[in-house]
């Protein structure tokens, strides 16, 4: 499609705009459940720009067309914004409100700045009302200039749900609402609104089809002392999983009545929600005389704490995705030197490969398949115009997951063709001793992840290195890849509240990056649990969970202390004799060889 076309859109935009008398107006790259995938509806910044990325933020004014997004995007979107009346604008940091301080200074007294309410979060709203009346502008929250507009909008997601079943969930749904109601009268509060939609998914131990990459169904839900309200799309809860629902005092009501409900709710009752995942518009329809409490979600907290049986099928499915981990570096070390493996088949053949395993729904997130210089570019998702061909000599990064039943997965291993200098040896192992000394963390209950991230990069430190992004994240049943409140990172990118819990899981993915040579992560996902208790009070551990060998012509062996080679070692032994029989002959002695423990040569 030409830049014509949207400097045509941009245009038709610019005359809403004079028509409702809006001097700015902002376009985020969500939808009204805040959520991290995004459905083709709600795609506005594509059908406006021609950008496909995934994360942006648009900013139009009478003379000025700009996005902001983040350093993933800086060659896509110069590519797809070249003649189309929108400027690039690179955020400095990346998931920053960049553009409220860009129209902080732009704006004019008098000035009405105008965005969708739906597409933004209560704690945007309030950062952007603040800013602009630093400026003597307002701001209009009903600002959905687009919608008359797009006359071939795609339809919205109309997947059918279906019953999670409590083999996997390992509680049940009347289980789950028995303990959410005690929490909520222990708060004194009333009602508990859910607007994440993998809380309510977890919740009611349903699951969906109507965002790429997350088992959800688009919904919301309203917990009450006595019944639940689901606010979702009839056609889409199959009669068995409505008569599921309606026996556990779960209510359907249709998916635009919310606003109607919050709106009336008693006078007096006090209404729990999270203003981080909350709508703006959602937050203004509640009845005045209610009484907000503004915390976590309820059931964000509790599903971040794995049970026994979630625990167990996780481990299970690692098993299957070691599987398939195996098989396809096996394959890509067969097929690497014909010239015809690129980074878009090599992501295509490991999603492929997954999705032939039994109880896989496809793939958690987009699959990072990096090439060299690729691989050091964090978030880099290969497309037709950046697709490279990897070669006899050069570092392929690998970051991918799968979406079982059992436990959604996310590993990242980086493997090495041809002979790696002293260099990328070096580099390859400081940053591996951060994903194995993060892995051997015993520590006092109670510790934050913030706390934990400086194991992960005191190796890189001790270099005078670092990398940017965080260390690890929390990680779904079945459900999102990437789950709060639990994180690892410093303080600038993780949760400074919460604490890291045994039944918690978390990635563990330190990494080091040289811009335009390589880049190097090896990512596992770790599962706390309890270890021991001593005079001194309770004491955790993490557990390796994932199952995939670490390619040891990138270790320099003499950079390891004598405790990460051993953890090394008894990984390796474990990967071999986890995944053995379930590889044909000529792959498990393949297995073997890049297992084979690894000693320091003798001087």
């Amino acid at each position: 499609m030409t830049g014509n076309v949207y400097r045509k859109r941009l245009a038709q935009v610019r005359a809403m705009m004079k028509s409702k008398k809006l001097d700015a107006l902002i376009v985020p790259s969500s939808d009204p459940h805040l959520g991290e995938y995004v459905p083709d509806h709600w795609r506005v910044i594509r059908w406006l720009t021609g950008f496909t990325g995934s994360a942006g933020t648009v900013v139009i004014t009478g003379s000025f067309a700009g996005l902001w997004t983040d350093s993933r995007y800086f060659i896509q979107a110069e590519d797809q914004l070249s003649g189309s009346g929108y400027e690039l604008v690179r955020l400095k940091i990346p998931h920053t409100p960049e553009h409220i301080d860009w129209l902080r200074e732009k704006c004019r007294k008098g000035w009405k700045v105008g965005v969708d309410g739906r597409l933004i979060s209560v704690v945007q709203m309030r950062l952007l009302t603040s800013a602009m009346a630093e400026s003597g502008a307002r701001v209009n929250l009903r600002a959905d200039l687009i919608t008359p507009l797009w006359n071939e909008r795609p339809p919205l997601p109309d997947g059918e749900a279906f019953e999670l079943d409590v083999k996997y969930a390992g509680i049940s749904r009347r289980e789950k609402l028995e303990k959410v109601r005690q929490i909520m009268v222990a708060m004194k509060v009333d009602f508990q609104f859910l607007t994440a939609v993998d809380d309510i998914m977890w919740l009611l131990n349903i699951r969906g089809n109507d965002v790429k990459y997350c088992p959800l169904l688009l919904s919301y839900a309203l917990v009450g002392p006595g019944q639940v309200i689901l606010f979702a799309d009839e056609e889409k809860i199959p009669s068995g999983l409505k008569a599921s629902l309606d026996r556990d005092g779960v209510v359907l009501l249709p998916y635009d009545t919310v606003s109607h409900v919050l709106g009336h709710l008693e006078e007096g009752s006090v209404l729990m929600l999270s203003s981080g995942t909350t709508p703006a518009a959602l937050w203004r329809s509640v009845a005045r005389k209610v009484k907000v409490a503004d915390d976590l979600s309820i059931p964000t907290r509790l599903k971040a704490i794995k049970n026994s049986t979630e625990l167990k099928n996780l481990g299970e499915a690692m098993v299957k995705d070691g599987v398939v981990l195996t098989r396809f570096f096996h394959w890509l070390e067969k097929n690497v030197t014909s010239g015809q493996v690129t980074e878009l088949s090599a992501a295509a053949m490991i999603d492929g490969m997954r999705t032939e395993q039994e109880g896989c729904t496809g793939p958690s997130f987009s699959t990072i398949a990096a090439w060299n210089e690729h691989a050091a570019l964090p978030h880099y998702v290969p497309d037709e115009t950046t697709n490279a061909v990897l070669g006899q000599k050069g570092v392929f990064l690998l970051d991918s997951g799968g979406q079982y039943f059992g436990g959604t997965t996310d590993i990242t291993r980086t493997v090495v063709f041809g002979k790696p200098d002293a260099q990328m040896k070096k580099d390859f192992t400081l940053a591996l001793r951060g994903t194995i000394d993060l892995a051997m963390a015993r520590f006092p209950r109670g510790t934050k992840g913030y706390q934990l991230d400086i194991l992960a990069r005191k190796p890189l430190w001790d270099n005078h290195l670092n990398y940017g992004h965080g260390t690890g994240h929390g990680v779904g049943s079945f459900l999102n890849v990437h789950e709060g409140p639990q994180s690892v990172g410093t303080g600038a990118t993780a949760d400074l509240k919460t604490g890291i819990e045994p039944g918690m899981v978390v990635s563990d993915e330190p990494a080091f990056y040289r811009p335009g040579k390589y880049g190097f992560r090896t990512e596992n996902l770790l599962a706390c649990r309890e270890e021991t208790v001593t005079e001194y009070g309770s004491f955790l551990a993490f557990e390796t969970v994932t199952l995939c060998y670490i390619d040891s012509t990138l270790i320099d062996v003499t950079l390891l202390d004598d405790k990460e080679l051993k953890w090394l070692n008894d990984y390796h032994s474990a990967v071999y004799n986890m995944l053995k029989e379930k590889l044909d002959p000529d792959i498990r002695s393949w297995l073997a060889v890049k297992t084979k423990p690894l000693e320091r040569k003798m001087k």
